[in-house]
Order: C-alpha cells, then structure tokens, then sequence
C-alpha cells in the first residue's frame, strides 16, 4: 500500500507542533479503518511530564469523535534516522490495536508490525489466571 498520504499529513501536523522546550517538533498521523486520517503533534509543558506525544495527540482526535478501529500510525521527526514512539505511545496504541508503525524522516521511510516494537503488549497483571 501506498502511505504517502499518510506520512504526509503526519508532516503537516508537525508543523503544528508545541515544542519550546526541546525544539523537537513531531507530527503522527493515524489512519482509521474508515479511511479517515487523524492527525497529531507534540505538545510540551513545563512541567515535561505533562508533555503529550504527536502519537497520543493523534489517538485523543480520533477517540474524541467516536473512531476506534485503526489500520496504520505514521509518525515523521527531522532528525537524521526516523524516529521510533516511546514506550507510553507503543502501549497506547497497542490499547487500540494499531498494527502498523510508519516511521520517517525527510528522507527515509521504515515500517514495523507494533508487536514488533512492543511485544507481549497485552501480557501483563490483566492476563494473570484465575
């Protein structure tokens, strides 16, 4: 498939991006089953904790307006090597069973299975027996 359109509108919310304490601006664009794409991007607080990621940016628009079946996440940085999610956005976006992870830069474009970037996503106190 092509994801062009994707890793495009993961650039353009980049632009948005709140970023004034690391200058680190990150743009994700997440496609849904539907076909619609919601975007995201970083947005920081003084208080770094608090800072929310383009990829859970993106989760938040999509869960806020009802969509929660997904295809594809791509998430663009520019940085010399794309950029992978933390840990925190690997598990969310394993809640909601995203299984492609599209990673990119200005110049390169790398695609994982997110059970590849978090194995054993759903293992855990949930699973243990009865």
């Amino acid at each position: 498939m092509d994801w062009d359109k994707l890793v495009e509108a993961a650039w353009r919310a980049r632009e948005s991006a709140y970023a004034p304490y690391s200058k680190f601006p990150v743009g994700a664009a997440l496609l849904a089953v539907d076909g619609r794409i919601f975007s995201g991007c970083n947005v920081e607080n003084l208080s770094y904790g608090l800072t929310n990621c383009a990829e859970r940016v993106a989760i938040g628009a999509a869960v806020a307006v009802g969509v929660r079946q997904f295809l594809a996440v791509a998430v663009v940085a520019d940085t010399a090597v794309p950029i992978a999610p933390c840990g925190a956005c690997r598990q969310v976006l394993a809640e909601f069973g995203v299984p492609l992870v599209i990673l990119a830069n200005r110049s390169e474009r790398v695609e994982f299975l997110l059970e590849e970037l978090l194995p054993r996503a759903s293992a855990g106190i949930l699973d243990r027996p009865e």
